[in-house]
């Protein structure tokens, strides 16, 4: 994936901005609280946090490399393990989350697997759209629990009522999307060609599709997602290692709150993980900053435990599915790209 230096200073800046959001996040709570926190942790149940945590990637690379099957192209479990974690550094590095780090996630796929880029494109796309299903199913479980063993408080009634609103509409807006394809390709067809030609009036080196190929390019996307949805034993797979990538990062806070001393139902975290992460699509790197604070607004109404405790927690949990993949991340994507200049001096 090339970086120039536009990208890296757009990336520094949103660091910038969501480290400056942490320090603020954690001023409140108290640094010297969380860190009196983090010192009683139990580090083998940390070491934990961190197996389940590569334990989660493992499970959504293998989803991911179901669907990159479907549409014909074979990876193996290796090679799909290393695009997951490079996609993930592409999420975590990017603003708005997983819409900002789609494109680049694509072209990481089209790179390594030689696949079109729009058919990357659609595999990305899909896994993400099939990681929301067990993320709000098993959000609705934990409430569900939640709400006939504890009292559910403002906060906790606020948490339901976007869950709610989440369940409901992004599967809606998806359904019209798709009903509306036809429609939803000639807008885009519209939107981009102007946008590419303006581009490579700026830029001479860019290059400049024309109408058709633009069609042609968009058509391939909506046909490789058809062939998605229409493989039912696929779907089926893919959603099984979805949910378990779930059950996985759930696994990941309910540790480390145990890593700190208290064991809360598990049925907390099932709901304010899936929650929580809907911060991610703030306009910081990976959420940075936005979803620490989600999950410490999240942790002590629900799991009953002091802020100190909560922002404690976010750090462990956060520690795991965050940075540890960020740079496990870059690695891959240096692999992935070491391996196409190999590939294309041999050809």
């Amino acid at each position: 994936m090339d970086v120039d230096a536009g990208d890296a200073r757009s990336v520094a800046v949103g660091f910038a901005a969501g480290l400056a959001v942490l320090v603020g996040l954690y001023s409140v709570v108290g640094l010297g609280d969380v860190a009196a926190a983090l010192s009683r942790a139990d580090p083998v149940v940390v070491a934990g946090v961190g197996v389940v945590a590569v334990g989660w990637l493992t499970a959504w690379s293998l989803a991911l490399r179901t669907v990159l099957g479907v549409i014909a192209v074979e990876v193996s479990v290796r090679q799909a393990f290393l695009l997951f974690a490079g996609a993930t550094f592409a999420n975590n590095v990017t603003p708005f989350g997983q819409a900002g780090g789609e494109p680049f996630s694509a072209l990481l796929v089209s790179r390594s697997t030689g696949v079109p880029y729009e058919k990357g494109l659609a595999a990305v796309a899909s896994v993400d759209t099939l990681n929301f299903v067990p993320s709000v199913s098993f959000a609705l479980v934990g409430v569900g629990y939640y709400a006939t063993r504890f009292t559910v408080g403002e906060r906790v009634e606020f948490a339901v009522l976007a869950l709610a609103a989440l369940a409901l509409g992004i599967p809606a807006a998806a359904y019209l999307a798709w009903r509306s394809r036809d429609g939803v390709a000639s807008l885009a067809v519209g939107l981009l060609v102007p946008v590419s030609r303006a581009l490579g009036r700026v830029v001479p080196s860019a290059d400049t599709p024309d109408e058709a190929g633009v069609r042609r390019r968009i058509e391939g996307f909506f046909a490789a997602l058809e062939r998605v949805a229409d493989d039912r034993r696929g779907l089926a797979v893919a959603l099984a290692f979805s949910a378990l990538g779930w059950l996985l990062l759930s696994s990941s806070l309910w540790l480390s709150l145990l890593a700190l001393g208290h064991a809360v139902p598990f049925a907390a975290a099932l709901f304010i993980v899936p929650l929580g992460s809907v911060a991610g699509v703030t306009p910081l790197p990976g959420g940075l900053g936005g979803v620490e604070a989600a999950l410490v607004l999240l942790v002590v109404p629900v799991a009953g435990v002091d802020p100190a405790t909560a922002g404690a927690a976010a750090v462990i949990h956060r520690g795991a599915t965050y940075w540890f993949p960020i740079l496990l991340g870059a690695s891959a994507t240096a692999m992935l790209g070491a391996n196409g200049a190999l590939e294309s001096a041999s050809d």
